[in-house]
């Protein structure tokens, strides 16, 4: 009995976990990292901060939640999770078009060039995962939050800013992460760690080249 009661509340927890850092949020938390963080870049002007995150809260966020249930209707997805790769084409199809939206906005501001590098980037790893997705079931959970953490060590770098703390919390949250879609049995460990480094790795690389 104790057993059944465990395992249900890891796999609630798990659940709580992927809902919490799903990767369509992964977006606003890197937003929040770097206007937080002690960098110049947290200095910016209240309203613009505002904007920027409305913007991707509009476009990355709002309007793919609000698609699902027409995606579901038309029988495009079979759940909200999305967990078949098959399934998963037509959203990131979307949400490629959506991100490449906000990029074309964001292009257009005169902000620093590390937001728009990160939006730039981000952009550029969806339509990338969208491109692997076709042949493999790559764990985007995984990928959202590599990145992330590279946002974070990259932060550290071009701003030589010391961001331990923020370095300790995602890749904390990492392991959290990865942890649970094992759990929920969503992805295999190669399927996990393979999107980790993706993750983080295409994102170093386009930093680093622009």
């Amino acid at each position: 009995m104790d057993q059944e009661i465990n395992k249900s509340f890891t796999t609630a927890l798990a659940k709580f976990i992927s809902i919490v850092f799903h990767p369509l949020l992964m977006p606003l938390y890197g937003l929040g990292i770097i206007f937080t963080a002690p960098t110049f870049l947290g200095y910016m002007p209240v309203k613009v901060k505002k904007i920027l995150f409305l913007l991707v809260f509009i476009n990355n966020v709002f309007i793919p939640l609000i698609l699902l249930p027409f995606f579901k209707n038309r029988h495009l997805i079979s759940t909200y999770t999305i967990e078949g790769k098959k399934e998963r084409a037509v959203p990131l199809i979307m949400m490629s078009v959506l991100y490449s939206v906000t990029s074309f906005v964001i292009f257009r501001y005169q902000i620093p060039v590390f937001l728009k590098s990160f939006i730039f980037a981000s952009t550029f790893l969806v339509i990338f995962v969208t491109l692997i997705n076709f042949w493999y079931k790559i764990s985007i959970h995984a990928i959202a939050s590599g990145a992330l953490n590279a946002v974070v060590v990259l932060l550290s770098i071009k701003m030589s800013s010391s961001l331990v703390g923020y370095l300790i919390s995602t890749i904390l949250t990492a392991g959290l992460i990865l942890s649970s879609r094992l759990k929920l049995n969503s992805h295999n460990p190669g399927q996990v760690w393979s999107g980790f480094f993706t993750g983080f790795g295409v994102m170093g690389i386009f930093f680093l080249l622009i």
